[in-house]
């Protein structure tokens, strides 16, 4: 009898391919919409559940955590929800999308202003604010524009991390240990190297791939390759 497939592995939900609840430590929210004016930034850390480093601020009574922009510093005061007297913000703002000039590089953007960044949050991520009009703030992520609230709020600067990527991992301990914190599994084999009894593609004794076209009426642990195709058959 075989092993169980990734997929159906991957269904039951077993800790191999669950988040560990460590990544749910920090909730990276924005503080609500009545804080508005300096904020001090208390502490910068890393947190194993997010590939950028947090920072925890306090306004007024209000602390919250958000991803940092590369540049900042503990102890630093940031405007919140607030313009500065010389109308120029400065990395790390967290200001309303109306309020920040154009061509400025913002991240951990407000989708429905007042419930907290969700775009472009993690490492080395940024966009460019483009055009301001009626209609909203149109901002541009890499080809592709979007156009938003221009009540939601979004953070000065380029999240920090940039490099993250960059970096070697030398050792596969190290890749073990970077997946589990995301829940994913790690190494993964590929399905034509197994042995029939273990997948739909193994027992060819070696990689000779060909494609596979899944039944529509296939259980769960034969329902692998392609599934409901468009097109089959070689392009001409």
């Amino acid at each position: 009898m075989g092993k169980r497939i990734t997929q159906q592995a991957r269904g039951k939900g077993s800790l191999t391919f669950r988040v560990r609840p460590k990544a749910y430590k920090y909730k990276v929210t924005y503080p609500s919409l009545r804080a508005s004016g300096k904020g001090k930034i208390i502490k910068l850390f890393n947190s194993q559940g997010h590939s950028a480093p947090l920072v925890k601020i306090k306004i007024g009574k209000e602390i919250f955590f958000n991803p940092a922009a590369s540049g900042i510093y503990e102890g630093q005061e940031i405007m919140i929800n607030e313009e500065r007297e010389n109308k120029i913000p400065e990395i790390g703002d967290i200001l309303k999308l109306k309020d920040i000039p154009q061509g400025t590089k913002v991240f951990n953007i407000e989708i429905v202003p007042g419930a907290g960044g969700k775009y472009l949050r993690s490492s080395g991520c940024s966009a460019l604010i483009l055009v301001k009009d009626e209609k909203g703030v149109e901002i541009i992520i890499g080809r592709r524009k979007i156009k938003l609230n221009e009540n939601g709020r979004a953070t000065v600067g380029i999240a920090a991390g940039e490099g993250r990527l960059t970096k070697p991992i030398i050792r596969a301990g190290k890749k073990h240990h970077m997946m589990l914190s995301k829940g994913r599994k790690w190494h993964r084999t590929s399905p034509v190297k197994v042995n029939a009894v273990d997948h739909p593609f193994g027992g060819g004794r070696g990689k000779r791939i060909k494609s596979k076209i899944a039944k529509r009426n296939a259980p769960p642990g034969k329902k692998v390759g392609h599934l409901s195709p468009s097109r089959t058959g070689k392009k001409k």
